[in-house]
Order: structure tokens, then sequence, then C-alpha cells
């Protein structure tokens, strides 16, 4: 591997960090938007039984906050309980915009990463490029130098792609995800805000 790495020249330290940094994204990602993490099921009839027993006590809505992206949808809706429907989707809609925030976060930093790393990898190319016409001379070309043009072009060329393409079909994995997660999210304060107000409705 590192005479694959020696024949590629220094533009492949480019792509290698690219990849790094690529790596460590997918994996924190892979790790942070786990569906049990975001969306824990059965939270909301946990949420609405805590909330029968003991109102929107404060420890109750650390407690939420604390949770899960969901327990804070919940929390920033039980805050404002007393309030109207409308007030209590409105400051859900608040918290589910900083939620997204930091569900989307890094996704684009990885999409820069897919796009650039075929760029390096063409840098690479055309440096190799160079190395082979400046391989000519009176004398003709020198293979040895020739040799190591045509490696550098080659390898950036395939590095830059074998780290481009995971990096994309990850990207859009993620960014599925993320709209399929806040999607849910919302579904479920909707039906918190319902359930709380029909029952205050009918208690009134």
């Amino acid at each position: 591997m590192w005479a694959i790495v020696e024949a590629a020249g220094w533009p492949i330290w480019t792509i290698i960090a690219a990849s790094v940094v690529s790596l460590a994204i997918i994996l924190e990602r892979l790790f942070t938007l786990r569906r049990g993490a975001v969306v824990p099921v059965g939270l909301l009839a946990q949420t609405l039984q805590e909330y029968r027993r003991v109102g929107d006590r404060d420890d109750l809505l650390q407690k939420l906050q604390q949770h899960s992206p969901l327990g804070r949808l919940f929390a920033a809706g039980l805050r404002n309980v007393h309030g109207s429907r409308e007030v209590m989707k409105e400051s859900i809609e608040d918290e589910g915009r900083q939620v997204a925030y930091q569900l989307e976060r890094l996704l684009t930093s990885l999409g820069t990463i897919a796009a650039m790393a075929p760029l390096l990898g063409l840098l690479g190319t055309v440096i190799g490029m160079i190395e082979i016409f400046g391989s000519q001379n009176g004398n003709g070309a020198n293979p040895q130098q020739l040799a190591h043009g045509i490696s550098v072009a080659l390898y950036n060329t395939a590095f830059g792609l074998i780290v481009a393409i995971p990096s994309m079909m990850f990207y859009r994995y993620f960014r599925s995800k993320v709209d399929g997660l806040l999607v849910e999210m919302e579904a479920q304060a909707i039906k918190l805000v319902e359930v709380v107000h029909g029952e205050r409705k009918n208690g009134s």
C-alpha cells in the first residue's frame, strides 16, 4: 500500500486526507442518526402518561429535553401547553428547525468531499501528465520519469473516484434518512398537541 502511495506522488495525500474526513463523518452520522436515538419507540405514550400524572412540571420538561431530538420537540410543545393549539404548534416548529439543523450537521461537508474528490484526482492526473511531458528531452523520453508520471495520473484518478463514490452514496442516504426522521417526528409532535388539547377541551 505504501508503494502505491509513493507511486501516486504528493497529490494523493490530499485525497487521503479527504478520505479520512469522509470516513469520520460517515461513522459519526451512522451513530448519531440511529432511529432509536432520534425517534425512540414508545416515547409519545410515555410522555402522555407522565403528563397526565404530573402535568407540565419542570423535571418532566428537563427530562424530555435531554432525552432525544423527539423529546426536545415534546418539551417545546408542553412548555406552551396552556396556550392555544397554534401557539403550541409554533413552538414545536421553532424547536424542529434547530433539531433539523443538528441532524443535518456535517452532511454539507460530506457532500463537498464527494464533489471535490474527483477534482483532486483530476489535479493528480494533470500533474502526472506534466511529468510525462517533462520526461521528453533531446535524447527521447526518460523511461523512469515517464512511468512515474503515468502512475501519478492513474493512481490519483482511481483514488479520487474511490473516495467520491461512497461519500456520495452515504450523503444521499443520510439526507433521505434525515428527511424521513423529521417527517416522523413532526407527525408524533402534532399527535401530542392534538391529544393534549383534546383532553383539555373534554376536561373543561
